[in-house]
């Protein structure tokens, strides 16, 4: 089966993400004592919660051309696929469950490998979006995507310095 997905489902696939990215950030905050990283964590959570707002806002914005299915799909296996996709790479439960949460991520080297983990679910993140961009033909939204991949490389940048001052 060929699947050619709409902005619609895209953004729908998004703010799941984005919900899943939140919970990391905050799982992270729970376990760092110090208080600016601790604070930094929940920013991003947040960041991610105004990610996901964003993207239900675009979603409710799109056309209904921008909504149409474009192929026979009474099971919804294009939205499951995607789903799956998603909560198999970006943000899914494993990416917190490579640290071990019974224990203070306070040391530098544990505060340093919770920012790598974040940068590198950002980075699947966007790469996720660019490849689904490819999937979405131009008349239903094609273009809302870069939407997504812009404000995900604005995350990745924060992640990217606020790691870089950490190493300084």
């Amino acid at each position: 089966m060929t699947f050619d997905f709409n902005a619609d489902e895209i953004f729908e696939i998004a703010e799941q993400i984005e919900i899943n990215g939140a919970a990391f950030y905050r799982q992270m905050a729970d376990n760092i004592s110090e208080a600016s990283i601790r604070q930094l964590f929940l920013e991003f959570a947040s960041m991610e919660d105004v990610h996901k707002k964003l993207f239900a806002d675009l979603r409710a914005n799109l056309s209904d051309q921008e909504k149409e299915s474009r192929v026979f799909d009474p099971e919804g296996e294009s939205a499951q696929y995607l789903h799956a996709l998603a909560d198999l790479r970006i943000f899914d439960q494993k990416a917190a469950e490579q640290f071990d949460l019974s224990e203070s991520l306070d040391e530098p080297e544990k505060i340093k490998k919770v920012f790598w983990a974040a940068i590198g679910r950002e980075k699947e993140s966007i790469v996720f979006y660019l490849g689904l961009k490819g999937l979405v033909p131009e008349k239903l939204g094609k273009d809302k995507i870069d939407d997504i991949i812009q404000e995900e490389m604005k995350h990745l940048r924060l992640l990217s310095n606020k790691l870089t001052s950490l190493k300084a």
